[in-house]
């Protein structure tokens, strides 16, 4: 099967593309150069979906989405939907990580409880449509520690872990990652359908 992959970051590009195996996946910039992927919606399926419908209707192809982010217990969720642009619109990792640990100020350790939360969907012209979910509990720590990963990733310990997922290797965080759990569903829907 082949389909464009609605996402203009490579470092999800570069996770997905192990986990779908049986997926031919195609970057958005090659078939619909400048399409913007918006995620103005509360929940993370109902962006996914967005995205993977405007790039399927683009360019007429099945399409692979998905939306994620870290829900912070003791800041209700946040920064959930918002955890790419937590520090504003045009925020680093480095932004998003400074602000997350300013909100974490005098939180103890015990209280420091998140999960990284995804959702994967494929839409196929003619509207159907599947949506697969995954997530990883853990911790959030004060200081950063891997170079492994992207965004939150040096600031998360994985529930039964010692090391972040910024010290983590790709392939074995994927055993056990919210994206690689998410992403694994939706395989075994795309090969049951």
């Amino acid at each position: 099967m082949r389909a464009v992959f609605a996402s203009h970051n490579p470092h999800k590009a570069e996770q997905v593309a192990l986990l779908l195996p049986a997926v031919e996946l195609i970057p958005l910039d090659d078939v619909a150069p400048g399409l913007e992927l918006e995620e103005p919606f509360d929940t993370f399926r109902e962006n996914a979906l967005d995205k993977a419908r405007s790039a399927s209707r683009a360019t007429d192809l099945p399409a692979i989405a998905d939306d994620s982010g870290i829900e912070v217990d003791v800041l209700g969720g946040a920064p959930g939907v918002l955890s790419a642009r937590f520090a504003g619109e045009d925020a680093t990792d480095e932004d998003n990580n400074r602000k997350l640990i300013r909100e974490l100020q005098g939180v103890p350790d015990e209280q420091r409880s998140c999960r990284y939360r995804c959702v994967a969907v494929a839409v196929f012209p003619g509207g159907k449509e599947l949506i697969a979910e995954g997530s990883c509990e853990g911790r959030v720590i004060d200081e950063a520690r891997g170079e492994l990963g992207f965004g939150y990733d040096p600031h998360v310990i994985p529930e039964g872990e010692t090391r972040t997922m910024g010290e983590i290797p790709l392939e074995e965080k994927l055993a056990f990652s919210h994206r690689g759990r998410a992403f694994r569903a939706l395989a075994a829907m795309i090969d049951a359908s």
